[in-house]
């Protein structure tokens, strides 16, 4: 288990990965950062100010009878409902509120100084007046532009577009334009001042000039039960802002007052009218009724009409009595007529004869007692017989009593029926009179309250209106709410330059580092190979530089080439056998172009630095370029004229086999350092077939005891087999990786033929690194012993 220390060393480790492309680019992050702060702070320097102007107000509920609309609410025709400061807020800022303000103020007419980065508007006493022939309601509808510039004390320049064609016209002549003619006159005495100075004259619609302030404002409640509201709005012209929240606020007000004047003064004529028609109903009725009885001696009729009502009652209810009992005996007599055998008969049902109640009693007991004995015996037995006789001697008798009780009810029922008809006539004939003067009273009684009261809500009516106050009261007229500008906010645009100054490089980099699938540096290689060694980085050289390293050279590329020795040597060593002098190194990659070539070559040089005896064999029969290398005015031959005077090469001694090695070797001079080299020789057709036959490894066992170091320059592994075929043979492989070029997955396969023991002693080597991504050797040791300036001493 790893201990603390170790475990906080990685963590450190990773986090130092993290940050490091960041770090590595911290340049880009600064000038993002500048350019965006330097594009903040023209912002701010050339945006218009904008100041806060608030005002409060409070909304005044209506009293009790303050409300003209309480007269129709009255009369039932409106509803009942009292004053919602929501709805008052929506009142305050609709549209045809600012409407009304917009065009109380003119603000639909702007004149605006053009200026070269910035224009202003002038509100305030501007250097000439604009005067509008047209009709306010072109004005109102219209939209168009036009630009003037003064001339003289007498004259200006006037044209459609900012940059068209001008016409010179005298102050107080007529001119064209998109909205009908237009005078323009000066407004100040000495308007020669602002001479060469250009202006442009906005006219907007109203309706669009009031939308863009309606957005502009804000209203709102300064507490949730609170019946004061806050009105703010942010205008670059203070004395306009004042102006606008003062207007809406007395524009509010008046409208309230108008509102309730119009309402007055509909109800009064409503009142007025209704009075004069009921004053006429009024004293029709009165005629009427006092006609009405001097015509027909009527004095007091109510006392009789009360007697024969209460005698038609009592006689109304002995009736319906008698009717009641008059039914039920029929329906008994119905029940008993139509039953066939000794059923039970209803008892108790309400008629006066006791004796036929008493009889059905009987009737039901005896019923009651055949039903039994038929559960035990049959309708033969002489108790049942009997039980039967009776049953039908009681029969006969209620039919009887029944038909008489039913006889004598419907005689007592028409004889009261009689009566009560009597009574009626005498009620009816009477009432006639009383109905009629009924109804006369009733009319002038109904017709003297509603004329009452209408001359009652009239006074009411002419009161409210009289008392009449607007609904809110200004708490603080318009003022400045900060001296400080609130548009633009020069902290926060300055801190979000900086935040997306900083965000721009570093989503760059953050995107380039998820979607990079490439070998970096030799860091980023160690997490993918894991056991097996990285021995080194070298630096990306430039097409100027030189491709092979010099004796005593202090460069990047040399140094770096000497951490490669070491390494190499450290792990040659610890697995050399001890039965052989030289070391076999084979150095290979995935593909052409990772400069595997470059750094067989070089390693050749920075082992022959140290007087050991190098050959370098250019294996990569396929596509040879050692030559590439060992050529030109720095390279001698230092070979005999017996020794390879045709410049044959490893294909020639793989294919002859009377040729020997040292028929092949080239011994070269590179830079006052000594190297023999054996070309790869002309291409062949069967380049495969060649490294099989066997004579490659009699060449590796013949120098390998003359040589020190044999680097064999081979073919790259991922492309064809030839490596492969010959791996066995080797010491120690080098697979050169290529930094921004060779990709992580591509990695697999040199790491599964090593896991399966294809390939032996492998090690990496990364190649074409940039400065800014060396890794432990390029951060700590490339530089050591050189004397550098500090970046501000330059």
């Amino acid at each position: 288990m790893k201990t603390d220390r170790t475990q906080l060393s990685e963590n450190n480790l990773d986090i130092g990965e993290l940050i490091k492309p960041y770090v590595r680019n911290w340049k880009w992050f600064a000038l993002s950062i500048a350019i965006a702060i330097l594009i903040g702070v023209l912002k701010i320097r050339y945006s218009v100010p904008e100041y806060e102007v608030q005002t409060k107000i409070q909304i005044l509920e209506e009293q009790g009878g303050s409300s003209e609309l309480d007269v129709f609410r009255d009369l039932g025709v409106f509803g009942g409902g009292g004053s919602n400061i929501e709805d008052e807020i929506e009142v305050l800022g609709s549209r045809s509120n600012l409407i009304e303000v917009v065009k109380k103020l003119g603000l639909n007419k702007k004149i605006i100084a053009i200026g070269q980065l910035k224009s202003s508007e002038l509100y305030n006493n501007p250097p000439f007046n604009v005067n509008f022939i047209a009709p306010d309601s072109v004005i109102y509808n219209s939209k168009n532009d036009f630009f003037i510039t003064i001339s003289s004390e007498t004259t200006f320049e006037f044209s459609n577009e900012e940059d068209g064609p001008v016409q010179p016209i005298s102050f107080g002549k007529p001119v064209s334009t998109g909205v009908g003619e237009v005078i323009i006159t000066p407004n100040i005495k000495n308007i020669g001042a602002y001479k060469d100075r250009k202006y442009m004259v906005a006219v907007t619609p109203l309706a669009t000039m009031a939308e863009v302030y309606q957005r502009k404002i804000d209203i709102s409640l300064t507490g949730e039960m609170s019946n004061i509201i806050s009105i703010s709005l942010n205008d670059p012209i203070i004395e306009r802002g004042k102006d606008i929240l003062n207007t809406l606020v007395a524009n509010y007000n008046q409208n309230a007052v108008d509102d309730k004047k119009a309402i007055a003064d509909r109800t009064s004529n409503f009142i007025n009218d209704r009075i004069a028609d009921i004053y006429g109903d009024l004293s029709s009725v009165d005629q009427n009724a006092e006609d009405f009885k001097s015509g027909r001696g009527i004095a007091d009729i109510a006392t009789q009409t009360n007697v024969n009502l209460n005698i038609g009652a009592a006689n109304q209810q002995e009736l319906q009595n008698a009717s009641v009992q008059l039914d039920i005996a029929s329906s008994m007599k119905d029940i008993i007529d139509n039953q066939e055998g000794y059923e039970l008969l209803p008892s108790n049902i309400g008629l006066a004869d006791a004796s036929i109640a008493s009889t059905t009693a009987r009737y039901n007991e005896l019923a009651l007692e055949r039903k039994r004995l038929l559960e035990s015996s049959n309708e033969k037995n002489p108790i049942i017989v009997n039980l039967d006789q009776q049953l039908a001697g009681l029969k006969r008798s209620m039919q009887s009593s029944l038909g008489s009780v039913t006889n004598n009810l419907g005689m007592q029922v028409n004889s009261l029926s009689s009566q009560l008809s009597k009574i009626n006539s005498r009620i009816y004939s009477a009432p006639k009179n009383e109905r009629a003067l009924r109804d006369i009273t009733r009319q002038q009684q109904t017709t003297e309250q509603l004329y009452l009261y209408l001359l009652q809500k009239r006074e009411e009516s002419q009161i409210t209106f009289a008392s009449a106050a607007p609904k809110s009261k200004v708490i603080d007229r318009a003022y400045l709410g900060s001296r400080f500008p609130v548009s633009p906010k020069k902290p926060i645009i300055l801190l979000a330059s900086m935040i997306l100054g900083f965000l721009l490089p570093f989503s760059i980099v953050f995107i380039k580092d998820i979607l990079d699938n490439k070998v970096q540096n030799k860091v980023s290689l160690e997490k993918l190979t894991g056991n097996i060694p990285v021995l080194a980085e070298l630096p990306k050289i430039s097409k100027k530089e030189n491709s092979l390293v010099k004796l005593g050279e202090r460069t990047v590329l040399a140094e770096s080439l000497r951490i490669l020795r070491t390494n190499l040597d450290y792990i040659i060593k610890a697995n050399k056998s001890e039965s052989k002098k030289g070391s076999i190194v084979y150095v290979t990659s995935s593909a052409s172009g990772e400069g595997k070539t470059l750094l067989s070559s070089n390693l050749a040089m920075i082992f022959a630095n140290t007087e050991k005896k190098v050959l370098l064999i250019g294996a990569d029969i396929r596509n040879p370029k050692i030559y590439q290398f060992y050529s030109g005015k720095n390279v001698d031959k230092l070979g005999k004229p017996s020794r390879n005077k045709e410049d044959k090469g490893l294909t020639d001694y793989l294919v002859d086999k009377t040729l020997g090695s040292r028929e092949i070797i080239t011994p070269m001079l590179v830079h006052e350092q000594t190297v023999d080299v054996i070309y790869s020789g002309k291409i062949p057709p069967n380049p495969a077939e060649l490294l099989m036959n066997g004579r490659m490894k009699e060449l590796l066992d013949e120098v390998v005891d003359e040589y020190d170091y044999i680097i064999v320059d081979t073919a790259p592994l991922l492309v064809v087999t030839d490596t492969l075929l010959i791996s066995e043979y080797a010491d120690q492989i080098l697979y050169v990786t290529r930094a921004g070029m060779t990709e992580l997955k591509v990695l697999d396969y040199p790491l599964k033929l090593h896991s399966e023991g294809k390939l032996k002693g492998l090690a990496f080597v990364v190649n074409g690194v940039k400065d800014s991504n060396l890794g432990y050797g390029g951060k700590y040791g490339y530089g050591y012993g050189k004397t550098t300036k500090k970046w501000w001493k330059f």
